[in-house]
C-alpha cells in the first residue's frame, strides 16, 4: 500500500469550462504515468454536462515514483484557453482541484453505516467467476455512495477491496463540497485560494 495513491480530480461543479479540463488533466495524467511505468487504474468518473466533460474523477496510482507525480499535480490546476462553448465568453481561466489520498482511513466512518451486498461478476461465459456471488456491493446508506469490487474470485477479498474504494470515494466526495463552495465564491467574485496554482497550463479546450 506504501507506493499506492488515489488521485481525485474535480471541477468544484464548476461550469463546463472547467469540466472538459478535467477530461484533459486525467488525460495529461495517465499518460505521464505510462511514461514513468506507473499503474494508473480510473475507479470512478462522473460525466459532465457536456461531451468529453468530467465533472470528477479517481485514479488509483500504483509504483515507486508515485510521489513524484503526485507533488507535480496536486493542489490547483489554472488552464488558460477561451471558452469552447461561449466564444465571446470573456472569462478564459479556468480551474480545479487535484487532491491525494495514501489511506482511505482519512475518512471518518461508522461501520453501522455501510450495508455489503453480494452479486454475480461478470465476466466471459462459463468461467468460475460468472458461477458465483464473488463481487461486492459496498454502500454508504447515509450519503448513498456506492462501489463494486470484483476484481478477485474471493468473496472476501472483494469486501475489502470494495470498502478500500468506499473509503476513498467518501473522502473525496467531502472535498467535491469543499470545492463547491469554492466555486460559488469564484462566480461571486470572492476571492479564493486560487491564487498559487501548482500548475498553470496554456492550451486550447478542444
Amino acid at each position: 500500500m506504501e507506493n499506492k495513491i488515489y488521485l481525485q480530480i474535480t471541477s468544484g461543479r464548476g461550469p463546463a469550462e472547467c469540466c472538459r479540463v478535467v477530461a484533459l488533466v486525467l488525460e495529461k495524467i495517465i499518460k505521464q504515468a505510462r511514461i514513468m511505468k506507473l499503474n494508473a487504474e480510473i475507479l470512478y468518473r462522473e460525466e459532465g454536462p457536456l461531451n468529453r466533460t468530467l465533472l470528477s474523477a479517481i485514479l488509483s496510482l500504483e509504483g515507486s515514483n508515485c510521489n513524484q507525480l503526485v507533488e507535480e499535480w496536486q493542489g490547483t490546476i489554472q488552464w488558460i484557453a477561451q471558452s469552447p462553448y461561449r466564444i465571446y465568453h470573456k472569462r478564459k481561466n479556468w480551474f480545479i482541484g487535484i487532491n491525494s489520498y495514501k489511506s482511505p482511513q482519512l475518512f471518518a466512518f461508522n461501520d453501522k453505516d455501510i450495508t455489503y451486498q453480494t452479486l454475480r461478476a461478470s465476466g466471459p461465459g462459463g468461467q468460475h467467476v460468472n458461477k458465483t456471488e464473488s463481487a461486492v456491493r459496498a454502500t454508504h446508506v447515509p450519503s448513498g455512495i456506492s462501489v463494486v469490487a470484483s476484481d478477485e474470485r474471493s468473496q472476501i477479498q472483494n469486501k475489502k477491496l470494495a470498502t478500500e474504494r468506499l473509503l476513498v470515494r467518501l473522502a473525496a466526495w467531502q472535498v467535491e463540497q469543499t470545492m463547491q463552495v469554492a466555486q460559488e465564491n469564484w462566480n461571486n467574485h470572492n476571492n479564493l485560494k486560487r491564487g498559487n496554482p501548482v500548475k498553470t497550463i496554456m492550451e486550447d479546450l478542444t
